[in-house]
């Protein structure tokens, strides 16, 4: 991987994290245009890039994070704690998918851009479901919604389903707070992310994982890429949200789906 290409991929992904049009779907396509065939080299690096993104979140909601450890080290029943649980029961569907299904999963991963873009398309589905829904505002995010919405998250690991338009879309059908949402999506990723990099950290202290052809310049210039345009995506982001206008991002998706499918049956 030439380190152009690495700055590229990493602009994607801290782009497509949280804009609700994939990153895994979004990297699949630079992954197909920039000819890198590995599919173990390409899922070592795009969890890298993941945990780049992670970095932004924690950056730019970091004041949420302290709030939400300040209450939750009081070791009392508040809205801190509340909180927490609801990102421990929205972990549930997806912990399950890495433990049981890990390597099915895996196994989309450089199968093409059909798979990509019927999932594009689901997601364009998703998105315009949720802006043309009547508004029920709920004040707070249930366990059971949590637990909900922790499913779209599970569901939104194939390449091509958006983990944030997902959630986001789900939260939203179910009623709740636009503003509550964005923060809540963003957030319940961080523990996921990181499990998944401490496993792949594991394989390769057991040397089970692939030798690394990826330079250390490539590396740390996509890991940048990513951080930078992650912290950018996600305040823009979240005032979209509050704002109503992800309908455009449906469109998007509906378009760059139909491309994609379109290039694969004339290839």
């Amino acid at each position: 991987m030439e380190w152009f290409e690495a700055l590229i991929l990493g602009i994607i992904q801290g782009l497509t994290e949280y804009l609700p049009i994939s990153s895994s779907g979004h990297i699949a396509i630079g992954q197909y245009l920039f000819g890198l065939t590995d599919p173990e080299e390409m899922l070592a690096f795009t969890v890298l890039l993941h945990v780049a993104t992670v970095l932004s979140t924690i950056v730019i909601l970091w004041r949420e994070i302290v709030w939400i450890f300040n209450d939750l080290f009081k070791f009392k029943w508040n809205e801190g704690t509340k909180y927490t649980v609801n990102i421990l029961i929205s972990m549930i569907p997806v912990g399950i998918v890495g433990l049981c299904f890990k390597d099915t999963v895996e196994a989309f991963f450089g199968t093409g851009l059909l798979l990509v873009g019927c999932c594009l398309l689901v997601t364009a589905t998703l998105l315009a479901f949720a802006y043309f829904a009547k508004p029920r505002v709920k004040e707070e995010i249930s366990p059971l919604h949590a637990f909900v919405i922790g499913v779209a998250q599970a569901i939104a690991v194939l390449p091509g389903l958006s983990r944030s338009g997902s959630t986001i879309a789900t939260g939203l059908l179910l009623g709740n707070k636009k503003e509550k949402l964005a923060q809540f999506s963003f957030l319940m990723v961080i523990p996921p992310i990181l499990g998944e990099a401490l496993l792949d950290v594991l394989k390769i202290t057991k040397g089970e994982a692939i030798a690394n052809t990826i330079s250390t310049s490539s590396i740390v210039i996509g890991f940048i890429a990513a951080f930078v345009f992650g912290c950018l995506a996600c305040k823009w982001m979240i005032d979209i949200v509050k704002k109503g206008k992800l309908v455009w991002f449906a469109i998007y998706c509906a378009v760059a789906g139909g491309v994609a499918i379109a290039y694969t049956c004339l290839a």
